[in-house]
């Protein structure tokens, strides 16, 4: 706490005690020169300035002076250094408060105004016994020289509301300092890196005006809007600089109504604990899958209207839809490097900027864990399906067989499936029978066919194999076991000089594909697929004769996580772990425009607000390490209120500023400001700054007409659009 000079307030004797200066603070002692002990009769005291800080008291053409002798009861007298205070002991004692005060302000370096000294004054004589030199000595934001700070008791209190709070409420009156003072606090927290970008933002259409009318571009259409926001921030930051901020996102300035527009289409498909469902279908209190393959609580639905979307691919060959300025958060190769966050961007700060050199910019996360499905009951063990999916026939006339170089996986087979016996017929060829029922029962049907016909497997080809449903959506431990059973019997490890060891599949079920891209990324794997063409390919060989590819094959080549073994046959499991798998990665390819699309955004509940879009890719749309700033708030409606704050993300600071007496809303619709402060009263951690015309810091006039149009206007504050709409005129009071 900054501490002043003390003076001795008592005027009954020439005794001034002992007074401790702090810091860079003159000593000041005031000096009684008269006798009398009458409490009642003129007093006469003396303070002797320190000669470097008359001039600063005093203010040019003696104006600081002349502004202290309008306020004050006292009479003023200056002769070289000395001030001489002749007055009632009361008129004097405050007089020498006063006068100590703005030494110590101008002791601070700090400049003393005419508008300084009457703020001054007004604390000295309110009740809250604030020290004016503790108020105007303290600095939120310097840049070249100047130094922005509170000039007004109430607006040091809106300031440290804002470091104490998550969300303030700045309501009053113009010309308070509401918007200025929070911009001053947001470029503070940023140059700080306490957050990562600054967003501001205001209601964009005011006084019954709609954009569309308007003449220009967007950007014409909107600049004028923002221009008070853009004007307080360029008077606090280097110009130069500004620009290369809002290309990079790190500052935004947009309208109220393009924060809503974080979307996707309706029918695009967010992973949920059932499965994929359109993004559309959400309601508020469902669940979705987040970033730690989790599911997360859906806590809000805001439908978008028509947007302009695009589809964002990977270079793995996944995409999904996105609005514009729909969020995502990536790593560069410099993150990575240096360990940083992620950090977040637009779709279309990204559009142009895709590539550094050769290598692709943005890279994507990946799921931290896989998915967490509810586990599902299954007739048939998962690792003996994906041998059979591999390397098995199950036709509905014969008995299933089984065929590989490796006995150990017709073994397992043997083991894990209780009621068949294994025969093995050539050098590859096993015949999977059933055991003898009990006595020489007959009827006792192939545990194996009896499983595939209730999975709708029996009589599969090779080319319309899949993974039944069950075994998708289930544990992560089925799901693995179903992969493992896959790359045991059809799938292997592929290493390459100088290279991490990867892992290639192939099919000729477009469906089985499908299925195994599904189960390597819900795993937290990546999957690159290509298809070799059956026409014209040269013929694979059987026993020395030709065999002509009847069918598309699909090569898939994975990378799964360090954490997930893709192979229990032992020799596969050995040439996989001499070189490792490498980490799986996701790099945003390109961004190209899929027209536009009627869209939806959701808010979850997951800390980083990720939640698994189509192809497992991750994405959100909340707001994180941000300090926004809403200026005009009273005229915002209830919804698009309620649709802000329910925007805030995690370690994000929200500034609302507002004058409930300018509501500009036509038809008669209720202020989200208004409603805000009804309903949100009381809430821990969401504080409300009340500002009056005595926080006025523009020309003294503001603070008389603000107070002259309080009187005139009705005591309930109707909404100018109501008055119109109603065709009621004030009255005179």
């Amino acid at each position: 706490m900054c501490r002043h000079p003390a003076v001795n307030w008592s005027l009954s004797s020439n005794n001034t005690g002992d007074n401790q200066e702090a810091g860079r603070k003159p000593h000041v002692t005031p000096r009684e020169t008269n006798a009398d002990s009458s409490p009642d009769a003129p007093v006469r005291s003396s303070i002797d300035v320190p000669p470097d800080f008359v001039m600063g008291l005093l203010g040019s053409a003696d104006e600081n002076l002349r502004a202290l002798e309008d306020l004050l009861s006292a009479d003023i007298h200056v002769r070289g250094n000395e001030l001489t205070l002749t007055g009632e002991p009361a008129d004097v004692a405050l007089a020498e408060r006063a006068v100590s005060e703005l030494i110590a302000i101008v002791s601070s370096g700090q400049p003393l105004t005419p508008d300084a000294v009457r703020h001054s004054v007004a604390m000295l004589t309110g009740t809250e016994g604030e020290s004016p030199a503790e108020v105007l000595t303290l600095d939120v934001l310097s840049r070249r020289g100047k130094t922005i700070r509170p000039k007004t008791l109430n607006q040091k209190r809106y300031v440290d509301a804002i470091d104490a709070h998550t969300i303030v409420f700045g309501i009053g009156p113009a010309g308070t300092g509401k918007t200025y003072l929070a911009m001053a606090k947001a470029v503070s927290a940023l140059q700080a890196k306490q957050v990562a970008r600054i967003i501001l933002t205001r209601p964009a259409v005011e006084a019954g005006e709609r954009l569309g009318f308007l003449p220009g571009t967007l950007s014409e259409k909107i600049d004028p809007y923002l221009r008070p926001l853009y004007d307080a921030l360029y008077d606090m930051m280097d110009a130069e600089l500004i620009p290369k901020l809002m290309s990079a996102g790190i500052i935004e300035v947009a309208p109220l109504g393009y924060m809503r527009g974080r979307a996707q289409p309706k029918f695009t498909n967010v992973l949920t604990p059932n499965g994929f469902r359109p993004i559309g279908e959400l309601q508020v209190g469902d669940f979705v899958i987040g970033s730690d393959g989790r599911p997360t609580e859906v806590l809000g639905v805001y439908p978008q209207g028509f947007k302009e979307i695009y589809r964002v691919y990977t270079q793995d060959g996944s995409s999904t839809l996105a609005s514009g300025d729909h969020l995502w958060s990536v790593y560069t190769r410099h993150d990575r490097a240096r360990g940083k966050p992620a950090r977040v961007l637009q779709t279309k700060e990204m559009i142009g900027n895709l590539r550094a050199a050769h290598y692709h910019r943005y890279e994507l996360p990946l799921l931290e864990a896989p998915v967490d499905f509810e586990r599902r009951p299954v007739p048939l063990d998962p690792y003996a399906l994906g041998l059979l999916l591999g390397d098995g026939c199950f036709s509905c006339s014969a008995t299933p067989t089984f065929a590989t170089t490796d006995p150990e996986l017709a073994e397992e087979l043997k083991r894990l499936i209780p009621g068949i016996k294994v025969t093995r017929k050539t050098e590859v060829d096993y015949v999977l029978g059933r055991s003898c029922g009990r006595g020489g029962d007959t009827t006792v049907a192939n545990p194996i066919t009896r499983a595939m016909r209730e999975l709708g497997l029996l009589g599969a080809k090779s080319s319309t194999k899949f993974v039944p449903t069950d075994y998708l959506f289930n544990s992560a431990e089925v799901r693995l076991a179903v992969l493992q059973g896959l790359f045991d019997s059809d799938g292997g490890p592929v290493t390459q000089q100088g290279r991490n060891c990867r892992i290639q599949f192939a099919t000729v079920s477009d469906r089985l594909r499908d299925d195994v891209m599904f189960l390597v990324q819900s795993l937290g794997g990546v999957v690159y697929q290509r298809t070799r063409k059956a026409l014209g390919r040269k013929p694979g060989l059987a026993r020395g004769r030709p065999v002509h590819h009847r069918s598309d094959a699909h090569i898939l080549d994975i990378r799964l996580p360090a954490c997930v073994a893709p192979f229990r046959l032992a020799r596969k499991a050995a040439k996989y772990d001499t070189t490792g798998g490498g980490r799986p990665m996701r790099f945003i390819d390109r961004i190209e425009p899929e027209g536009t699309e009627e869209a939806v955004c959701i808010r979850v509940a997951a800390a980083d607000s990720l939640y698994v879009t189509e192809n497992f890719l991750l994405t959100h749309n909340t707001l994180n390490d941000a300090f926004i700033i809403l200026d005009e708030a009273q005229n915002t409606t209830a919804e698009q209120m309620k649709m802000f704050l329910t925007r805030l993300g995690f370690n994000s600071k929200v500034v609302v500023t507002g004058d409930v007496t300018q509501i500009d809303l036509p038809g008669g619709a209720t202020s989200g400001l208004r409603a805000a402060m009804r309903i949100l009263e009381g809430i821990d951690d969401i504080h409300f700054a009340e500002l009056t015309s005595a926080d006025v810091v523009r020309h003294r006039l503001v603070s008389e007409i603000v107070d002259a149009y309080a009187k005139y206007e009705e005591p309930a504050l109707m909404n100018r659009a109501q008055r119109r709409a109603s065709g009621a005129r004030p009255t005179r009071r």
